[in-house]
């Protein structure tokens, strides 16, 4: 097995359900998280950094949430998303529209909710530090990742 890997345009290996964790990785993150059909899955974890792809359906959202103990970065690949943030989870106070090419940094003990207020799947790539999830995560629902 290769231990450097490179994925670009349309790749099958993208959709592949693989974590490339502990290797080092190329990829064309874009697409990787635009080929993505699963709402969660895991394509990087290392010993202090991980990245998931997310697909968000139309008028859903992937809920508040709080973590004390990790920084979040998150992108929007594909699609339109309100993005809301902050320290109490009844007053998330920073509220911004955000589409394709923009990104939200999350510090830890901050409450955050994505919402996907498009037609169309919203696309996210979210880089978490430390890893959240366990290596090779997939949760093909939003459902399979609230029993994880």
């Amino acid at each position: 097995e290769k231990k450097n890997v490179r994925h670009g345009m349309n790749c099958e290996k993208c959709a592949e359900q693989r974590d490339y964790g502990m290797n080092p990785y190329v990829v064309n993150a874009e697409q990787c998280t635009i080929q993505n059909r699963n709402y969660r899955r895991a394509v990087w974890t290392g010993c202090y950094l991980q990245m998931t792809v997310m697909s968000i359906s139309a008028c859903e959202e992937t809920g508040p949430e709080f973590h004390k103990d990790m920084d979040q970065y998150i992108r929007v690949e594909q699609g339109n998303a309100i993005v809301k943030v902050g320290r109490c989870r009844k007053c998330m106070d920073l509220q911004e529209s955000m589409c394709r090419g923009d990104a939200v940094f999350v510090p830890s003990g901050n409450w955050h909710n994505i919402i996907n207020i498009g037609k169309i799947p919203l696309k996210l790539s979210v880089i978490y530090s430390p890893p959240h999830y366990r290596k090779g995560t997939v949760n093909q629902t939003k459902a399979d990742d609230l029993h994880r």
